[in-house]
This record gives structure tokens, C-alpha cells and sequence, in this order.
């Protein structure tokens, strides 16, 4: 494992709790195409783009892009830049920032309003991860050479066309929006959470350099 990150102690805390033992096989197949492309990618030295889509970029997408960044920077493989969309856009469910912050994510909120834009830091001295809602085609997110991550059966199945993708992946999670407004609200967010972002430090732990 690398150690000479300037995580903070409560990411620390939650990086050492993955356990990979956790992953079925079944999963591990559903991840084996996203490692062969990030892998053929950094053999080649060329930059990694993954853009993580799932119909309203509010919850899904929002998880695993940050917790992919945060893996390509704890493993160091360097020329990895993350991004997500949505079929639509919505808003980042506060829950997520929220449950991101728990875990030991520093979260500033730089705009307020229907969509807010958050700041994220995985590390002291990395640049935030700029958390808002945004549809997959938007200006903000590349326009060639990435693969496009579908982290919801809806975006996959209402995408069957993404320009610009080299490659899309269908990985898919269940939505913690199941449980909004109920007592299990706060478990189920830190749950799927704690799933993507083990499964995202898998797929980059199988990287050579």
C-alpha cells in the first residue's frame, strides 16, 4: 500500500477499512474492461479520462468519480482525470457531500443555488475534485478519448450512443436514493459509498506502471 499521502486521519481511517475479499467474482469480471483500458492507457503514457454517467449526476456518478481520483492518486498512477454527467442535470444530493465528508473528504461549497458547485480535496496539496450536477456532454466534462462508466441501468440503457467515447463500460450500483427520508438514510449512503470506492482502489491496485 502507499503511505506517503497527505490524506487527512478520517480518509486514512476509511482507505484502510476496504477489504477486497468484499468483491464477488461476478464484480470482478464487471470491472476487468475498465482495468485492461486504464491499464493499455498508461502503458501507452497517455492520459486516462473516465467519465462516469448515470441519469441525473446527483448521487452514483458524483461517488465514483471522486473515489476513482482519489484511487489514481493513492496508487499513483499519474494522468488520470475524472469527470461525470448525467442524462440530465439535477443537483448533487447534499446526503452525498455529506456522507463524503464523514469519510474524511474536505468539502467546501463555493456555489450556492438550484445546483450547487462543491469543492472537494482528497489530499492536502492535490487540486478538488469540482462536484456540481451536469449533463455527460457538457462543456465542462472531454469531448474525445475517454471511456464512458455507466454507474446506473437507466444511463446504459437510454445511452446507447455517447460521442466521443472510445469505449463504455457498464458498471453498474444500486441507487442509495431507496432510502432517502428514512431512518436508514445516513447507513445506506455510507454503505454504497464505502462499495464504489472499494471497487474503484481494486481496479487501480491491479494498474502496473
Amino acid at each position: 500500500m502507499i503511505t506517503n499521502k497527505r490524506f487527512s486521519p478520517e480518509l486514512k481511517k476509511t482507505i484502510a477499512s476496504f477489504d477486497y475479499k468484499t468483491i464477488s467474482e461476478e464484480r470482478k469480471i464487471i470491472l476487468e474492461p475498465l482495468i485492461e483500458y486504464i491499464q493499455n492507457k498508461v502503458l501507452n503514457n497517455d492520459e486516462v479520462r473516465l467519465n462516469l454517467i448515470c441519469t441525473h449526476n446527483s448521487r452514483r456518478s458524483h461517488l465514483s468519480q471522486i473515489w476513482a481520483q482519489t484511487a489514481a492518486y493513492y496508487f499513483d498512477i499519474n494522468k488520470v482525470f475524472c469527470y461525470s454527467g448525467g442524462t440530465e442535470a439535477t443537483a448533487m444530493f447534499p446526503v452525498v457531500a455529506k456522507t463524503l465528508s464523514n469519510q474524511g473528504f474536505q468539502i467546501q461549497t463555493i456555489a450556492e443555488g438550484n445546483n450547487p458547485v462543491y469543492a472537494i480535496k482528497y489530499s492536502e496539496n492535490e487540486p478538488p475534485v469540482i462536484g456540481f450536477s451536469k449533463t455527460y456532454e457538457d462543456d465542462f466534462n472531454p469531448k474525445s478519448e475517454f471511456v464512458a462508466i455507466l454507474t446506473c441501468s437507466q444511463a446504459d440503457g437510454s445511452c446507447p450512443f455517447i460521442a466521443g467515447a472510445e469505449k463504455r463500460i457498464p458498471i453498474t450500483f444500486e441507487d442509495p436514493k431507496a432510502f432517502d427520508n428514512t431512518p436508514q438514510q445516513a447507513e445506506k449512503y455510507q454503505e454504497r459509498s464505502i462499495q464504489i470506492a472499494t471497487e474503484m482502489f481494486y481496479v487501480f491496485s491491479k494498474i502496473k506502471k
